[in-house]
């Protein structure tokens, strides 16, 4: 017997669906995302922490559970919202149904909506907080009044402690994690890294005792002014002048402990189809994105120079540094799209060329000592 759920924005609006996945209450901030494929990236991906996703395509899951896809161990979102939920998958490399994934990961999913009008909704009043619900409340208006936003937590997508790297290579780097997608850790070894991870709240001076060759900030979940703790370890380590090469929420971090300032855009940016320009070169490429701030191109510090925008919106997309071997962007470099993810050209295509960038400014650092 299907379970009646509901979504429930922080403006009033109320949708009632099928609750599907794990038949629990849930809240978070309602996002949109407008990818066709790649929902177990999504799913699994570490910077939709504490959100409630919203696909615009309209049915989900025709390919089952594919671990092979997965940037994490496990789902972090907390819901998940699809106009159709697909129980009969069909795929050689499938290990199962969405919903019963769905369900074991404790992530309630609420089906048979209009998503593409909650999109819409989402377009006009901007993300905002949101819950899925098992129950119809009885005085709507105030249930939505309560709706809040939790801070997001980034020790629950980091490592708990210092990881040393499994494998040998030329070059010494820290992955600060913020909340890592696997993409960047296997970029980097593919290039020659004996890759350190350290968790998110590491100090300063535990990163320079490491004796690293170059320090990669990941990616994370979460609103950047709440981490201004984190940015000013970052200032402490960009002081040494070690390479740095900041992706995401360490794009904005660094350009905090730079002195910029970050500010929420009404409904992010997220899905496998970002324009951004390289303003020194002129070339456009399309980027993978999921994140809900921007670093304030106004607001840049004399030592940086803006270096990819957004063709949909102007916010600022990438930022070199001129007084210090560093540079950040805020899309996802390491991301790929259709079959080039397994092969060996894969390092040629996208903005995979940023990770060889690094590693030159690397080579560079080793050559002045």
């Amino acid at each position: 017997m299907e379970k009646k759920g509901y979504l429930l924005l922080a403006d009033g609006q109320l949708y009632e669906g099928v609750l599907r996945g794990a038949v629990k209450d849930s809240a978070g901030e309602a996002v949109f995302l407008t990818s066709v494929v790649g929902y177990m990236d999504t799913l699994t991906d570490p910077n939709y922490a504490g959100q409630i996703v919203v696909q615009t395509f309209p049915q989900i899951g025709v390919y089952g559970v594919v671990p092979v896809a997965e940037d994490a161990a496990k789902p972090a979102l907390a819901g998940y919202v699809c106009r159709d939920l697909c129980d009969t998958p069909s795929n050689f490399r499938c290990q199962g149904t969405l919903n019963d994934y769905l369900a074991e990961n404790g992530i309630p999913c609420l089906t048979g909506v209009d998503t593409r009008a909650i999109t819409r909704r989402l377009r006009d009043k901007g993300v905002m907080p949101a819950a899925i619900l098992t129950e119809k409340p009885e005085d709507v208006a105030a249930a939505a009044a309560a709706l809040t936003l939790k801070k997001a937590d980034l020790t629950a997508a980091s490592v708990k402690e210092t990881v040393p790297a499994e494998k040998a290579g030329k070059y010494n780097v820290v992955l600060w994690d913020l909340g890592a997608k696997a993409d960047t850790l296997q970029q980097l070894e593919s290039r020659g890294c004996a890759v350190t991870v350290v968790p998110a709240n590491i100090k300063a001076e535990q990163v320079l005792a490491l004796d690293a060759d170059g320090v990669v900030i990941t990616g994370g979940a979460g609103n950047p002014a709440d981490y201004e703790a984190i940015a000013n370890e970052i200032r402490e380590v960009a002081n040494k002048h070690l390479p740095m090469f900041g992706i995401g929420l360490g794009h904005q971090l660094l350009a905090m402990s730079q002195g910029a300032d970050t500010a929420k855009l009404p409904y992010g940016h997220r899905g496998g189809n970002q324009p951004i320009e390289d303003v020194k070169t002129g070339l456009c490429y399309i980027t993978s994105q999921n994140h809900g701030y921007e670093v304030d191109k106004e607001s840049l510090p004399a030592n940086a120079s803006l270096r990819f925008v957004n063709r949909n919106d102007g916010s600022c997309e990438g930022i070199d540094y001129m007084d210090m071997p560093a540079f950040s962007v805020q899309f996802q470099p390491a991301a790929t799209g259709g079959l080039y993810q397994a092969s060996n050209v894969a390092s040629k295509i996208g903005t995979h060329f940023l990770f060889d960038r690094f590693i030159a400014l690397m080579g560079g650092n080793k050559e002045c000592r």
